[in-house]
């Protein structure tokens, strides 16, 4: 297996398939967080049972209508997105965790697959529920059960797929993260197209959940054809053959038949002492990817702490009546974030820079910070504390768009450097094995959410009497 014999990505499939995953694994959930006002409406509106379906869909309609006073909202909804957050971001961290230690027991392609097709159950029951009416309690509970399976399976999905992507190059990370970015994206036009299309939030939401049904259904089609090509089979045989195949082949290329009979003579050595060798290889992988591991926790905490739930309570200081009120949070806050972070992840398949070992890397991950006190300073509403600095719509965009890039291409760079150090580590420790974990895929790609989600449902929580909210909120 020399080089020249390397086969090549022919028409990028492998780089394609690779993006379709990427873009399978969050375009579900970012519809459902897109159909997030029909969740809360659907609360508010079903209050009361004495109204037929009939009605609670006009009403419903009603309230899709920019124009359309709000109605006046209920307990459940108003504690919605906060428990929602939880129920989204606790399994993903604890399914993450239990992910390296399943891979042991599991087949990678029965936890895809697996991943893929409980998803998929998840979301045709949610279009069904769609048309099915429910008491606000019974239906809170049955999306918070949703979206904790949602994000169970996701965890253990997409901790699989970057293990996967350990397989190959380390620039096959890229287009996963580029395809995660563009979900975002997709799902933002969605919800602009459903705002200028005036159809009803019911409406709206089924065709965002046919339409993730169907993005998972291509997803798991791409996945099976990947074993069926060349580029794919040949670096998944490389590394998923055995440490002493593995060594033995390097060997032979580059000592030769001599280096071979000396292996052959020792070969039942060597597995004895592995045991030996696991925990000093433990440590030595959770320190080359200190680094890795930190930065992206970082960014994720700053990210998710602030988006969306305090970035989607900010409100237009130019729209007044007309149709800028409607579009301003899709467009300034969910689009524009969407856009740019898809930009900056794909950005890492042109430059790496800073490179791993430069000390601009925490650096830069560290002076995101700021952020949180730009972001805070503008027109967030209701606030009682803060003074808002930055008034004009014109700032907000400016610090959501640099806060998005910033997430996407730290965050993707960092998770590009994370599988390399593993790459020539043949002997590497049970639950972190390269052929099936990409370690700073489990380590450190979502310890991040779990602070985070407590810093949202305390900076965006409201505690609704009657018309007042209390004073908890730090702004």
């Amino acid at each position: 297996m020399t080089t020249s014999h390397q086969p090549q990505d022919r028409y990028k499939a492998v780089w394609l398939i690779f993006f379709i995953l990427g873009l399978g694994t969050l375009l579900p959930w970012n519809f459902f967080m897109t159909a997030t006002k029909y969740f809360t409406n659907r609360l508010d509106m079903s209050q009361n049972m004495s109204l037929g379906p009939a009605e609670v869909s006009k009403d419903i309609q009603a309230s899709a209508s920019p124009l359309a006073p709000s109605p006046e909202r209920t307990h459940l909804s108003t504690i919605f997105n906060n428990v929602m957050t939880l129920c989204a971001m606790v399994p993903l961290l604890i399914f993450t965790c239990l992910n390296s230690f399943l891979h042991q027991r599991i087949p990678q392609s029965v936890r895809i697959l697996g991943g893929l097709v409980a998803i998929l159950l998840v979301f045709l029951i949610t279009a069904i529920l769609v048309k099915v009416p429910l008491h606000a309690l019974s239906f809170f509970v049955i999306t918070m059960l949703k979206i904790m399976l949602i994000n169970s399976f996701g965890a253990i999905l997409q901790g699989s797929l970057f293990g996967l992507a350990g397989l190959l190059p380390a620039s096959y990370t890229a287009p996963i993260m580029s395809g995660q970015g563009l979900a975002g994206f997709f799902a933002s036009v969605a919800m602009i197209c459903a705002i200028a299309s005036g159809s009803e939030l019911s409406e709206s939401a089924f065709g965002y959940f046919i339409t993730a049904c169907g993005v998972i259904i291509l997803t798991i089609i791409c996945y099976l054809g990947l074993p069926r090509l060349e580029f794919y089979r040949y670096y998944r045989q490389l590394k998923l053959e055995g440490p002493g195949e593995q060594e033995t082949k390097l060997d032979l290329i580059s000592k030769g038949e001599e280096s071979k009979a000396g292996q052959e003579e020792t070969g039942f050595s060597a597995p004895s002492s592995q045991p030996a060798k696991e925990s000093h290889s433990v440590r030595a992988i959770l320190k080359s990817i200190l680094v890795p591991a930190f930065s992206v926790c970082f960014v994720f905490t700053i990210t998710i702490g602030i988006f969306p739930a305090v970035t989607a309570e900010v409100e237009s200081t130019i729209a007044g009546t007309s149709a800028w009120k409607a579009y301003f949070i899709p467009v300034s806050c969910f689009l524009t974030f969407n856009v740019f972070d898809w930009l900056g992840r794909s950005l890492t398949a042109i430059t790496m820079w800073p490179g791993k070992d430069s000390y601009w890397l925490p650096s830069l991950v560290l002076a995101r910070l700021a952020f949180v006190p730009l972001l805070l300073l503008c027109n967030v509403q209701p606030r009682r504390n803060l003074p808002v600095v930055f008034e004009h719509d014109s700032w907000f965009i400016i610090f959501m768009a640099a806060f998005a890039f910033s997430n996407g291409y730290l965050a993707s760079l960092c998770m590009c450097f994370g599988p390399k150090p593993m790459v020539p580590t043949p002997d590497s420790p049970a639950g972190f094995p390269p052929q099936h974990h990409s370690p700073s895929g489990t380590l450190c790609f979502f310890p991040g959410p779990l602070p985070a989600s407590c810093l949202a449902f305390q900076d965006s929580s409201q505690v609704y009497c009657g018309h007042h909210t209390c004073s908890c909120r730090i702004i």
